[in-house]
């Protein structure tokens, strides 16, 4: 089912997300919807919070090209990250973000280059991975919106006036449209 994803400045984003205690049917609900929701939206990942589940659960689907060189996702690929926690962290890199939360957005955000990361899978199984490139951005992207905050806060102060502006007339169009 496709759920609704809640967007900025909804107050519902800067809520800390809760660990997931049971590893049952109502979770695996959750995930599929997740997935059935970011497809939709044309999303790489999704957090639980964005469509106002504060739970410590999240997705990523990177796309990868097929046979034919389009470029596609593929459910094999989908990665479900329960309770997430970076317990190591390398480098630094810059990457141009977006966020289905912060839609018509785009802007470079620095982060950690290669992440190690502590998570359970649906079923309740521990896993550490290490990740680099678009994983670790991703990764870490979603894991802000757990702790309830967004690629916006890490914006400098002349950039995030800018998106405040572009904010103001991407709304605005919206609105015209309806």
């Amino acid at each position: 089912m496709i759920r609704e994803v809640i967007t900025y400045p909804n107050p519902k984003l800067r809520t800390v997300s809760k660990d997931v205690v049971a590893f049952n049917d109502e979770l695996h609900t959750l995930l599929d919807d997740m997935y059935d929701t970011m497809i939709a939206k044309n999303g790489i990942g999704l957090a639980a919070i964005q469509v106002a589940v504060p739970l410590n659960v999240l997705i990523i689907n990177l796309s990868r090209e097929d046979e034919s060189k389009e470029v596609v996702q593929v459910k094999e690929d989908l990665i479900e990250f329960i309770n997430p926690t970076i317990i190591e962290q390398e480098g630094v890199c810059t990457f141009q973000e977006g966020c289905l939360s912060v839609p018509n957005f785009y802007e470079d955000v620095e982060r950690a280059k290669i992440i190690k990361i502590r998570y359970f899978d649906r079923a309740g199984n521990e896993h550490i991975a290490t990740y680099d490139g678009l994983m670790s951005i991703a990764l870490q992207h979603e894991i802000d919106h757990l702790q309830g905050r967004l690629f916006i806060e890490k914006l400098s102060y002349l950039k995030r006036k800018k998106f405040e502006k572009e904010w103001k007339k991407i709304v605005k169009e919206e609105k015209a449209k309806k």
